[in-house]
């Protein structure tokens, strides 16, 4: 017989009824029913029921046992007497009459409770997470990211791709998020960077003749945590390919991503086909470029029904500044005083002045605004947005610019209060057709808005009227110009943005002229790039699908922490290792570097240093 098993506590079944054997495992939860002990013992596989009675010379020592020892069980299976089988178990109609159990390990008292699922402190699960991981929740979402990301290697292979991998200690770049920087020794004062992305070196790939190109790729960003973003690493499947068209990567990605989330969505549905939505119109109807399509609410712009309307508020709105609009957010289902005003007290605690609303009744439109725009221009709004007795419209004003957020999570909010998001689905989308261009209002110039390495649509000659009108002062054709840079969504979360690149030397320039990077920069940043796109460099595109965001979704998690199996917190701590940990005077000396600690922050109402 094994030293530890001759089976997993996931394994036996009747058909084994009758066999003496062996099992290891964490003791889960014991229970005593007058006189019986039973111990529910769990490993990776599975949990199996442990019977001793005081007959069994195995009853001394199961009388000492506590949660999360590890023991070893001799015994012979038997079945469960009858009504006392459990379905939830494979296991369930057996157990295990126990003739022998060796202590394998002791546990201490537990700083968190394994058995169930308890909401308990981050800090004290991230510090334990050894203890948190095995919590059956946990361990079920561990392993799903397991297979997901097994069932991406195959399928990409499958479909003609080729697993290479890039380097981890690169050259930091000007773009994107912050760099995590490694100093080097043999080079004193010169530091390597994490990579953010592969993506400089998924197009070199491209360049040295490979084709189709993927990678489960690990990123470093030194950017703040959010719920659906960890901070410091992530993983995702990097996809690069030659010769294609945008229309080509969305060929190769979308039935991977559509029969990805068919496998492990537990019978969910999946959009058939994803959607191709414009960014300006996914900002027009949704206030955002992530819209969660579960939720069927769409925004219309309704500001002409309010231009010289008996409501000042928004008509001088729209005498004041060209730019402003009245955009409505229909509410159907939603006509109830108690409704509008709760949603009224949301807006107010958000910041907003308020959330005008207009309730609609058989009899034409009800409240404050309705009253003072007139039944006419009640009745036009109505009729536009397709809405009708008992449904609602509520309304936001000003700058699209500045209040489209403030917009789409209003539309959430109502979606979500009068149930009619969709929950149990998983509905994609495509966000096509971005800015090449963004204002940076912070630093007063523009700026790259999604992916500098992205091709503009038009090419060369758009780049060259942009940069033209840009020089006479002008720069509407700069920010009016679209790049070849696509997003995909799925209910409301970003799982991927891509884009077709630019592959040419001298447009790879002018487009970074424009942006302020000068031709020096190019070459010192993007060096490898640049003389690599001189030799020859095929049309080529990719996108980079987040793996913890992919099984964030498929395990209905609402935090991304819940599927990384040992994740930093909010302040980028990594609880468990001590991460990160001061360096000793030696090793600093190594790397030629001093600690210059931060000045210290004046006392309240005092000033700083000088």
């Amino acid at each position: 017989m094994h030293e530890y098993r001759t089976h997993t506590c996931g394994e036996l079944r009747g058909s084994h009824i009758g066999e003496t054997v062996r099992l290891s495992g964490w003791v889960h939860r014991i229970r005593d029913h007058g006189g019986v002990l039973f111990i529910d013992l769990r490993d990776h596989y599975g949990i199996t029921q442990v019977v001793a009675d005081p007959d069994s010379p195995a009853f001394a020592t199961a009388e000492k046992l506590h949660a999360e020892w590890v023991i070893r069980v001799d015994g012979y299976v038997r079945a469960r007497p009858e009504g006392t089988e459990n379905p939830k178990l494979p296991t369930g109609e057996v157990e295990i009459f126990a003739t022998a159990i060796d202590v394998l390990s002791e546990a201490k008292e537990l700083p968190l409770p394994v058995f169930g699922e308890p909401d308990y402190p981050e800090e004290i699960r991230l510090r334990h997470r050894y203890l948190d991981l095995r919590r059956e929740k946990m361990h079920r979402n561990i392993m799903l990211r397991s297979q997901v990301t097994a069932w991406l290697r195959r399928r990409m292979t499958e479909e003609g791709f080729t697993e290479f991998q890039t380097p981890i200690l690169t050259a930091s770049s000007p773009e994107g998020a912050r760099d995590f920087v490694v100093p080097s020794r043999l080079h004193p004062g010169k530091f390597y960077a994490l990579p953010q992305a592969p993506q400089q070196y998924k197009q070199l790939i491209m360049a040295s003749g490979f084709d189709r190109y993927f990678q489960i790729a690990p990123c470093f960003r030194d950017e703040d945590a959010r719920a659906d973003r960890s901070p410091g690493e992530f993983y995702q499947l990097d996809i690069e390919m030659s010769f294609v068209t945008q229309e080509d990567v969305f060929q190769a990605v979308e039935p991977v991503l559509r029969d990805l989330f068919i496998e492990f969505g537990g019978g969910r549905p999946v959009t058939a086909e994803f959607p191709r939505i414009p960014y300006d119109e996914a900002i027009a109807r949704y206030g955002t470029d992530k819209p969660d399509l579960r939720n069927p609410i769409k925004m219309q712009d309704v500001s002409e029904h309010f231009r010289g309307s008996g409501f000042r508020i928004f008509a001088q709105m729209l005498e004041k500044d060209v730019r402003n609009r009245v955009w409505a957010i229909p509410a159907p289902g939603g006509g109830s005083r108690a409704f509008c005003d709760r949603m009224n007290n949301w807006a107010q605690k958000e910041g907003q002045p308020g959330l005008g609303y207009i309730m609609f009744r058989e009899d034409g439109g009800a409240g404050p605004l309705a009253k003072n725009i007139g039944p006419e221009r009640t009745e036009a709004i109505r009729e536009q947005l397709g809405l009708g007795a008992g449904d609602a419209a509520f309304f936001v004003a000003g700058d699209p610019k500045k209040f489209a957020p403030f917009a789409a999570d209003a539309r959430v909010r109502i979606g979500e209060e009068l149930e009619l998001t969709e929950k149990d689905r998983f509905s994609f989308c495509w966000i096509v057709d971005f800015p090449m261009y963004e204002w940076n209002e912070e630093e007063k110039r523009i700026d790259f808005s999604h992916n500098p390495f992205s091709m503009p649509q038009g090419g060369m000659e758009a780049l060259e009227a942009a940069k033209t009108a840009l020089a006479a002062g002008d720069m509407g054709p700069v920010l009016a110009l679209k790049a070849w840079q696509y997003d995909i969504v799925c209910n409301g979360v970003e799982l991927s943005s891509g884009a077709i690149r630019n592959h040419l030397p001298e447009l790879m320039k002018m487009a970074f002229g424009i942006a302020g990077y000068d031709e020096a920069v190019v070459e010192e940043k993007f060096g490898a790039l640049w003389r690599a796109f001189q030799y020859g460099a095929p049309p080529h595109g990719g996108i980079a699908p987040g793996l913890d965001r992919i099984v964030m979704l498929l395990a209905d998690e609402p935090n991304i922490r819940e599927v990384v199996m040992f994740p930093m917190n909010q302040q980028a701590e990594d609880l468990l290792m001590g991460a990160p940990s001061e360096l000793s005077p030696s090793q600093l000396r190594e790397l030629h570097i001093r600690i210059i600690p931060p000045k210290k922050k004046a006392a309240e109402g005092g000033q700083g240093d000088g």
